[in-house]
């Protein structure tokens, strides 16, 4: 991200002593040790902040998510800052599981923009997709998240998520509709399958069972480290089923690691035996996600250069081959 993006010394120094001020002791002071641009990408500025507490005599390295006057909640999939806080204080830390620490939200005095503040932790990102060992432990975390969540639904503290309905889905295959339709592209067979996405609904609106969901549980997502996971980026949280998070860990890896995944996910989050329209479920799920990214406009803008030529990248290609196996394996096509 741009320098200019992140806030000069005095303002952050003074959006982490306000926030360690509700924290504990009305005197700390804070010191800003070191900062650096975090290096990953993000829908928001962020950097790791290493500071250190005069009152406690204690370093710590937070992550700091910059809110943005421009952010892009992408036809309401994703939400802001205040969105991501509320997922770690309402959601995350009342189920005492493996998550940052959350130190608090700050809003800025000059830009009136939020920051998100949570634990730094050391650990590797996104680069572990092919390590079994992560992925199953990934599997395990997000079914026990979900387990835990199912009961919560009612709750007023989670009237902030989105659930996922008829018209959200739809949204989604309309917008892929357009761009498979686009005479550069020619897929036929995949805009029909938009068309008729609408006949897999009752799989993901009837039959799967509501609950909490990262909304884009990738690996990019999911920190590991000594066999710990720790899902970051909260931004996309939503009511739905969580088969739709099982489908993204397991997108485009080997028939044998999606199978060990889906049976520890079962095993996690249905110990007395996984629901028997889990499959169909499941296929719905992965036809969605594939039309949720087709219908990116991020994507769609990435696809054309500036002449209007069609160039297709690997993500698009990935996201027609996914959903164009789903479409079979579900009847659509």
């Amino acid at each position: 991200m741009p320098t200019q993006e992140f806030p000069d010394l005095k303002r952050l120094t003074a959006g982490l002593s306000a926030v360690f001020h509700r924290r504990g002791p009305a005197h700390v002071n804070v010191r800003v040790l070191d900062r650096k641009p975090n290096l990953e990408g993000s829908t928001f500025p962020t950097e790791i902040v290493t500071c250190f507490l005069d009152e406690k005599g204690s370093t710590l390295r937070l992550f700091v998510k910059y809110g943005t006057k421009d952010f892009n909640s992408v036809h309401g999939h994703r939400g802001n800052i205040s969105h991501e806080a509320k997922v770690y204080r309402q959601i995350l830390q009342p189920l005492g599981i493996s998550t940052p620490i959350f130190y608090g939200v700050y809003r800025d005095k000059t830009t009136q923009a939020q920051w998100l503040m949570i634990e730094f932790l050391e650990g590797s990102r996104g680069h572990w997709s092919r390590n079994p060992e992560a992925m199953i432990l990934s599997a395990r975390w997000i079914g026990k998240f979900h387990a835990l969540n199912e009961e919560r639904i009612p709750s007023p503290g989670l009237n902030f998520l989105r659930t996922y309905d008829r018209e959200y889905y739809m949204g989604w295959a309309r917008r892929a509709s357009r761009l498979l339709s686009n005479s550069q592209i020619r897929l036929p067979r995949l805009t029909t399958l938009c068309d008729r996405f609408e006949m897999l609904l009752p799989n993901l609106l009837e039959r799967a069972t509501r609950t909490v969901i990262h909304g884009e549980y990738y690996s990019p997502n999911v920190l590991y480290q000594d066999g710990i996971c720790s899902p970051v980026d909260w931004q996309s949280a939503a009511v739905a089923p969580g088969e739709i998070d099982l489908a993204s860990l397991t997108q485009s890896r080997p028939s044998q690691m999606v199978q060990k995944c889906e049976r520890e996910y079962c095993k996690s989050r249905w110990p007395g035996g996984a629901p028997d329209d889990l499959e169909q479920i499941l296929e719905t799920a992965r036809v969605y996600i594939n039309l949720r990214w087709l219908g990116d406009p991020g994507l769609m803008s990435r696809l054309f250069n500036p002449r209007g030529e069609f160039i297709p990248s690997g993500k698009f290609k990935k996201m027609t081959e996914g959903l164009y196996s789903a479409g079979k394996r579900t009847g659509l096509i």
